[in-house]
């Protein structure tokens, strides 16, 4: 899940490298590192482990001598500590050769023992080098960087991004991607390559997508994609549709501060287009109507957040399609030889589209025959591209390593999904989905409401819990999901124990948890919708509170029945059952924002995690 950055063109290229590196540090910031070639045709390097900020001081205190080619890296550890011998690039061929990589060699213990033989040598620990030492062996044989290139990934198994560059071929940037993200940008008289469009979209927002098993070459003047084995490959063009302001904090105190903002905005945004005169239309599903009406059974599989954003929208889809449901964790999916057929639709969700687990599990579903749906955030990723049919989210860039307004964007693509489906399938009436359309559309100011309400007074019970060790979350029907996400919230950026339940497990185990002071949040469902749902839950809240617990309510405008046996109420506004998650959501995502302010942690990076899981 390592962030890569290339470049050739007439400027020079560490600074490119270094801001494309700032845009992509999401993705790992255990060690950075760059290398360029001079105008002299000499090839420098430098790398550090830490966060960018360590490679961005000691480049300011020595600098490389300037160059028009380079390639950076900025990683997440897989194969040896966060070293900076283990830092990229790694370096072959006396030094001459560099190659960055994202991803794992699997087979990379028998090519070291074979190059061990012949008599070469390592410093690192890392799967990476073999992949540089080796390329380096063949490049020695062919002095053609390209064909040395296409020789050395043939041998490597697993899943990996490579970039290379060679002293003797200055202007020249080789790339190739297996089960690894690799996009393409062009500009004018320069060219670019990175593992995510934020590498250059500083630059230009006209990029290419790579497909898997392909090489790509760029000059300052052309690109050239090619398959592994040498033939000339199509690739797909498209426009990136933000600026790399959207990618920047403009002013706000941390990325995940801007993107909880930006929640009604992702939501609105992902709605756009698709409602016309209360009617759902997505138009990237134009065609697959009978697809739609001969489905039997649908399975969602997504990993971490975004399986919780699945297990609401099985709520959903569910009742207003009347096709039954499953949520599978996309890791799990493959591996127990699910029952699959061609009136099945897979549903994958992955805020990237690179998500290595979603991946695999996609393949594996469309070798089997069932048809393949992903709902995807980034624009030219590989989901999207190994599915039959794609729903985009729109939500602009996340950058904050826990995923937030994408949770959201991601809900809502699911209701969009579930009621174009109810539609074709004429279960929901034209009434109906026009009065469910009308509860959409309010989403994204009622959000707001809640950012305005509430962020002064979240933000004041996180400061008074800084010192808190765990913290227990309790919800039913839709609810229980909005648990799970708030407990992963906290376990993410405050490292503190967390647990989301359905509350009506509470009595099966999880109430010996209780002790006095424990705090509770509850996710209370609205009365109107159904007074037996609410009033279980309120008995829950007394459960808790009777063995001393601390109860923080998350509960609707005007519900006065909580108000006895809570210690504090977190206010949401009026909404239809099935869309109270969006507005739910958006408290807890803000307590775990203000409480790893308060003990004073890095909110957007947090330790041992990165935005992008690209290894399995």
């Amino acid at each position: 899940m390592c962030g890569i950055v290339g470049y050739v063109g007439p400027r020079p290229s560490q600074g490119i490298l270094l801001a494309g590196l700032a845009r992509l540090e999401y993705r790992g910031y255990d060690s950075a590192g760059v290398a360029v070639i001079d105008e002299t045709g000499r090839l420098g390097m430098r790398k550090r482990a830490g966060k960018l900020s360590v490679l961005r001081d000691d480049l300011a205190e020595h600098p490389l001598a300037a160059g028009t080619t380079g390639i950076g890296h900025t990683r997440w550890a897989t194969h040896g500590g966060p070293t900076d011998v283990n830092a990229h690039p790694h370096l072959a061929d006396d030094g001459r050769l560099a190659v960055i990589h994202n991803g794992i060699i699997e087979n990379f213990a028998e090519l070291k023992a074979e190059l061990l033989r012949d008599g070469y040598e390592f410093r690192s620990e890392t799967d990476t080098e073999v992949a540089a030492v080796l390329l380096g062996r063949e490049y020695a044989a062919s002095h053609d960087l390209v064909a040395a290139f296409r020789q050395a990934v043939t041998r490597l198994e697993g899943a990996f991004t490579l970039l290379a560059m060679h002293q003797d071929q200055p202007g020249l940037v080789v790339g190739a991607r297996r089960n690894s993200p690799l996009v393409i940008g062009l500009g004018e008289g320069e060219n670019f390559l990175g593992s995510d469009v934020a590498a250059f979209v500083e630059h230009t927002r006209n990029a290419l997508a790579i497909g898997q098993d392909q090489i790509v070459a760029i000059t300052p003047g052309g690109v050239e994609v090619t398959d592994f084995a040498g033939g000339p490959v199509e690739v797909e063009p498209f426009e990136v549709t933000w600026d790399a302001s959207a990618a920047e904090k403009g002013g706000w105190s941390s990325f995940m501060a801007k993107e909880v903002s930006e929640e009604p905005e992702a939501v609105a945004n992902t709605l756009r287009g698709r409602i016309h005169d209360g009617v759902v239309a997505i138009p990237e599903l134009d065609g697959l109507d009978e697809l739609f009406a001969g489905i039997d059974r649908i399975v969602i599989i997504a990993a971490g957040t975004a399986a919780y954003a699945g297990l609401v929208g099985k709520y959903a889809i569910e009742q207003w399609t009347r096709v039954p449901v499953e949520v599978e964790l996309a890791h799990e999916f493959r591996y127990r030889d699910p029952v699959l057929s061609a009136s099945t639709l897979v549903v994958s969700i992955s805020q990237s589209g690179e998500t290595m687990d979603t991946l695999m599990a996609v393949k594996y579903a469309r070798e089997r025959g069932a048809k393949t749906l992903s709902i995807c955030n980034t624009q030219g990723a590989t989901i999207p591209r190994e599915s039959d049919a794609v729903v985009y989210t729109h939500a602009g860039p996340e950058v904050a390593v826990a995923s937030t307004k994408a949770f959201v964007a991601q809900i809502t693509a699911q209701y969009l999904l579930a009621l174009h489906i109810a539609h074709v399938r004429g279960v929901l009436s034209d009434a109906v989905i026009a009065q469910h359309v009308v509860e959409l559309e309010a989403i994204p100011r009622k959000i707001a409401r809640v950012l305005d309400g509430e962020s002064a007074h979240i933000a004041q019970l996180a400061h008074w819990m800084a010192d808190t060790r765990s913290v227990l979350f309790l919800g039913r029907h839709v609810g229980y999901p909005i648990a799970l996400e708030g407990a992963l919230k906290l376990k993410e950026i405050s490292y503190i124990h967390a647990e989301g339940f359905a509350a009506g497990e509470l009595k099966h185990g999880p109430i010996a948890l209780i002790e006095p002071g424990q705090p509770v949040f509850v996710l209370v469902p609205s009365p109107r919708a159904s007074a037996l749902l609410h009033d279980k839950v309120v008995s829950n809240i007394q459960e808790v509170r009777a063995r001393g617990a601390r109860v923080i309510v998350v509960a609707e405008e005007g519900d006065a029945a909580v108000l006895p046996f809570a210690d504090e109420v977190l206010r949401i506004p009026l909404a239809g059952p099935l869309f109270e998650p969006l507005l739910a959501v958006v408290p807890l995502h803000l307590f775990a924002m203000g409480l790893s302010e308060a003990k004073g942690l890095d909110v957007d990076q947090p330790r041992n995690l990165a935005k992008s899981v690209t290894v399995e």
